[in-house]
């Protein structure tokens, strides 16, 4: 063997051996994870409480930053590009099924990245400002089919899980509704609240206390079971519109390319985060329903199956995104 073949064998065997001993001793050093939303949302809520927990398990720091704009664009590519080492993660859910679907400018996909945790089903809830004459789903359409263009719905941000299911819910129900647009569910909720707008699909924990203050008025659950928090409250399969029942979910994610036995260990770390009875509880408080442990290759199986259902709707409704 030639003196450049060896030492180009040897530099391959020191690279490898500095690899796997930076995969066997992860995470030693400090964490980053970029969300596309804003502060004070219930994303920002999930991640922190999860994130708190795996922190103090694995003895490291993990920065959670919030960068919204461009609809989420902003973080999703900025991870998309990171360092595939496990040391930079972001959310996960529809919405990055949908982004490259609405802009398809957009440089990364759901491709770009590897699912390394799931963390909750996010049932969400059908609000109306308290002065709105309606107390059922069957209500509200009749409502809105009398006063056609008139009624207006709050849009969190395209592309989100509440506008999408807000999409497939008009699109069932043959609705024309005022879409306003909002960055991020906490000004929407704001709004619906000082009846700027009428109706929203929100996150159950955002607007518990609305509800218990009678300013907002709960319709119907996007779920597979009622709400804890709302056990008076049908599902919208309940209300009779089974079309309409779809549930979101939310998770995170790691760059392509970031080796197997790293993804490994943050999946691990995200099953044993969630099986904390504090972590458990947290979560539950904002109304949403913890995931059954889920490996990495389950939780790709999720997102595959969810595009299809999401694309249908993106194509039916024609929601595109300005570049």
């Amino acid at each position: 063997m030639g003196w450049t073949r060896m030492c180009a064998v040897a530099a391959a065997v020191v690279l490898s051996s500095s690899v796997a001993m930076a995969q066997t001793d992860f995470p030693n050093r400090r964490l980053h994870v970029v969300l596309p939303y804003p502060a004070g949302g219930i994303v920002d809520i999930v991640t922190r409480i999860v994130t708190e927990k795996l922190s103090e398990t694995w003895a490291q720091p993990i920065v959670v930053e919030p960068k919204p704009g461009a609809n989420g664009n902003i973080a999703w590519d900025q991870v998309s590009r990171a360092e595939p080492d496990g040391y930079t993660w972001t959310f996960f859910s529809p919405a990055v099924i949908a982004n490259p679907r609405m802009q398809p400018s957009v440089k990364w996909s759901e491709k770009s990245f590897t699912p390394v945790g799931a963390a909750v089903w996010a049932p969400s809830v059908v609000v109306v400002n308290s002065s709105l004459p309606v107390s059922t789903m069957k209500e509200l359409i009749d409502y809105v089919q009398k006063n056609l263009g008139k009624i207006s719905w709050a849009n969190p941000g395209t592309g989100t899980s509440q506008h999408l299911n807000t999409a497939i819910m008009l699109n069932a129900a043959k609705l024309d509704m005022v879409a306003i647009p909002y960055r991020g569910q906490p000004p929407a909720i704001l709004d619906l609240i000082a009846n700027r707008v009428n109706m929203k699909v929100a996150s159950i924990g955002l607007v518990m206390e609305h509800v218990k203050a009678g300013t907002l008025k709960p319709i119907a659950v996007l779920g597979k079971t009622r709400s804890s928090l709302l056990p008076d409250v049908p599902t919208m399969s309940e209300a009779g519109y089974p079309e309409i029942n779809v549930v979101a979910w939310y998770g995170y994610s790691v760059p392509k390319g970031t080796p197997q036995p790293v993804v490994d260990k943050i999946a691990a770390g995200f099953n044993g985060a969630l099986k904390d009875a504090k972590v458990r509880t947290a979560l539950e408080k904002q109304g949403l329903q913890v995931m059954d442990p889920m490996t990495p290759a389950e939780m790709a199986t999720l997102v595959v199956s969810d595009t299809e259902k999401y694309a249908k709707v993106i194509k039916e409704s024609d929601i595109r995104l300005a570049d």
